[in-house]
């Protein structure tokens, strides 16, 4: 799992750090892997007679580089430091020479020769975007043939945020140190970081146990997902409800029950308007005329895809919210929510909005939920003492009382942004839920495993529908437990 710190935890972390170090010795690690990293990126065998620039800006960032660099210059590259900043780390640049680096104030001619460019403008305190006498150099830098390597984060975003409100020096790849940054993490600062690397300096020790941010990989899902036993049966595995669609949405209950099925529960109930869609798609699936309440036993429910806003949704999330197993609430059924009925809940609920239905849920408007996404996720679990799964570029998952890590899913593409996608989510969470997932794995491993079928479904080259995510989800199951 990626972990990921705020700028003030890491700063106090690495003073309490430096204090049991020699002067200097955290900047050396830090370069040491920075440099290694570099030799990677040039490939075997290319670091001698490679052409690197350096990016300085007046903060540690830029002593990193220069450091960096001196080792580079050691093993045969020709190293150039442009210095940005009203000031440059004076080692440093004693440290550049001293190993045949040169120091040039024309950038431009070593940018267009450049193999590899070392971004060290800006760093964690950075704040809005580059200053205008960086901009045109960072425009040539990455205007070039070199490979773009970021020290720390890109120059330009919000470490802590991953807003980019300025102009930003887009990566191909960023070195961080330490610990990964809540803006690596999140669209869009995640765009401009590339491929990300993390050092190790050290820092774990005192760092606090518990992080900011933290991001699922491969091995996490793997670990978490429900798998049968050979004592299973349908009902052991779990039965999901699902209250979805109507005569206007058939539709939206065909896809959430799509998602249902192959989200590992061991059976799907259906209630609602669309039984004969549903039935027609999914022969597998035990439909019910309704209401909730006479369906029979569930593990779980899921509420809201395409229910409508009429009356009818509002006595249907009301009886789902009574039970007391966990509740999946989505689309028209957070219009239709009474915020007491979730509050008062014993058993878990997951409420997964996008960003304007956040913003109804908060009474704010949508750009300042876009803008603000994890205070808002935060806020959402903490108003509702629910688990809250914040749809949107970068993914976002909180628990209730919106307190411990913000979980944010590195998975999906922007093709996702289509009509059903929600529901099918809604569906493969709530199966989740259902197979016995506490809300905030079975919300993340449902977002991870989404954004993997739209990759799949994609392909990388083209437009999906909703169906084809849901068709591909078996495969991302595939690449989790067998990569």
């Amino acid at each position: 799992m990626r972990t990921a710190h705020h700028v003030e935890t890491v700063r106090a972390a690495e003073a309490a750090l430096m204090t049991r170090l020699p002067e200097g010795a955290l900047m050396q690690r830090a370069a040491a892997g920075l440099a290694a990293a570099c030799c990677s990126l040039l490939g075997k065998g290319r670091v001698y007679g490679s052409r690197v620039v350096l990016l300085v800006g007046s903060g540690d960032n830029g002593g990193d580089a220069l450091y960096a660099g001196a080792r580079l210059a050691r093993r045969g590259a020709g190293v150039t430091a442009v210095l940005l900043g009203a000031r440059a780390h004076g080692a440093g640049l004693a440290a550049i020479r001293a190993a045949g680096g040169r120091v040039t104030e024309d950038p431009y001619e070593a940018l267009a020769a450049a193999d590899l460019v070392l971004d060290g403008i800006t760093g964690i305190g950075g704040v809005g975007g580059l200053r205008p006498e960086a901009v045109p150099v960072a425009r040539a830098a990455r205007g070039s043939d070199a490979v773009v390597v970021a020290v720390d984060l890109p120059s330009g975003v919000d470490a802590d945020s991953g807003e980019v409100t300025g102009e930003a020096l887009r990566a191909d790849a960023t070195v961080t140190f330490g610990t990964y940054k809540p803006g690596l993490l999140v669209d869009p600062a995640r765009e401009y970081a590339g491929a990300l690397r993390l050092v190790d300096i050290g820092l774990a020790a005192t760092l606090p146990s518990v992080p900011d941010v933290e991001a699922l990989q491969h091995q996490d899902v793997a670990r978490t997902l429900p798998a049968p036993a050979a004592e299973s049966d349908k009902y052991r595995r779990g039965v999901l409800g699902v209250v979805a669609g109507s005569e206007r949405y058939p539709g939206a209950a065909v896809l959430a029950v799509a998602g249902a099925l192959r989200g590992g529960a061991g059976a799907v109930r259906y209630v609602g308007h669309a039984r004969e869609a549903v039935i027609a798609a999914h022969p597998e699936t035990l439909v019910h005329a309704g209401p909730p309440g006479k369906a029979g036993r569930v593990q779980a429910w899921v509420v809201g895809p395409g229910l409508g806003e009429g009356p009818g949704a509002r006595v249907a999330v009301a009886e789902v919210l009574a039970s007391d197993v966990p509740v999946l609430v989505d689309a028209d059924g957070l219009r239709a929510l009474d915020p007491d009925a979730v509050r008062e809940r014993a058993a878990p609920t997951l409420l997964t909005p996008h960003a304007g239905e956040a913003a109804a849920l908060l009474g704010t408007d949508r750009a300042a939920e876009e803008v603000g996404r994890r205070a808002a996720v935060r806020a959402l679990a903490a108003r509702y003492s629910a688990t809250v799964l914040l749809k949107g570029s970068t993914t976002l998952v909180c628990g209730p009382g919106g307190s411990g890590p913000v979980r944010v899913n590195p998975t999906g593409t922007p093709w996702l942004a289509t009509a059903g996608s929600g529901d099918v989510l809604s569906g493969l969470a709530g199966s989740l839920l259902a197979a016995g997932l506490g809300a905030v794995d079975a919300a993340s491993c449902a977002a991870y495993l989404h954004g993997l079928a739209a990759r799949r479904a994609a392909a990388g080259t083209g437009p999906i529908t909703a169906t084809e995510v849901a068709d591909a989800l078996r495969g991302a199951w595939q690449d989790v437990r067998e990569p």
